[in-house]
């Protein structure tokens, strides 16, 4: 499903982001600071900080997700989705840099390699999630190998793209998941957010309401020392959960 497919980006995504993170952050013991700069104008650059290891969790991850399997439909489209999620992590590398000098001035350049926020790459996933593309299998008569491509009979709704490497691809339609299935517990008795989620999240079916009455801590003090003094406070709450 497309579910699966944001799925599997995703985790490619965030496992060559921390396995990234990790390294510049001196936790590995394998890998350090990015260490091999692609920079334009390299005597006008100086290189230091402590670039984001993109190249040593690239290759780490790709061994960990194994060779591109040939043969099997669904195997080949986990694949490609996985490649999906660390292809936006490549893209959003940024140089960044510090001016030492003086007064301020920019005459050396102390610059390093940085990965985008997580929450930016987890937005750009999300796209790819609504325009992902329904696809089938072909196979390719010079090497025998199978091929993603268009579904081919023609789907009203669907489009006959060709995917791209950097798009998310599904193979079957979504279910519903407002309903209980093998897929999904439905969403009977959930809790939502009035105003915010419950249309959405109820799938329609309208929301019940309860009232609660909660105690919590409340006018938190830090005494010296060392410990932080509360009082108990009680109020009353509503609770939205979807109808059945």
């Amino acid at each position: 499903f497309k579910e699966t497919a944001f799925l599997y980006a995703i985790s490619s995504a965030g496992l060559t982001h921390a396995m990234a993170k990790a390294c510049s952050a001196g936790r590995m013991e394998r890998c350090t600071c990015d260490e091999a700069p692609d920079l334009e104008n390299r005597e006008a650059w100086q290189w230091g900080g402590c670039g984001d290891n993109l190249k040593y969790s690239n290759k780490f991850v790709k061994e960990f997700l194994g060779r591109k399997p040939n043969k099997d439909l669904r195997a080949r489209v986990d694949f490609h989705n996985n490649l999906v999620g660390m292809k936006v992590i490549k893209a959003g590398v940024e140089t960044t840099c510090k001016c030492h000098g003086v007064s301020g001035s920019c005459t050396v350049r102390t610059c390093w390699r940085q990965l985008s926020p997580f929450h930016e790459i987890g937005k750009q996933l999300k796209q790819k999630y609504e325009t992902s593309l329904k696809v089938g299998s072909t196979t390719n008569e010079a090497t025998g190998e199978g091929d993603i491509s268009p579904p081919k009979k023609s789907i009203p709704g669907h489009s006959d793209q060709i995917p791209r490497t950097t798009d998310l691809v599904y193979i079957d339609d979504s279910p519903s998941f407002c309903l209980m299935s093998r897929y999904s517990p439905g969403t009977s008795g959930r809790k939502c957010y009035k105003d915010k989620n419950c249309d959405s999240i109820c799938c329609g079916r309208g929301h019940n309401t309860q009232s609660r009455v909660v105690t919590r801590p409340c006018q938190c003090q830090v005494r010296w020392c060392c410990y932080v003094e509360c009082k108990q406070c009680t109020q009353r709450e509503e609770v939205y959960t979807c109808k059945d």
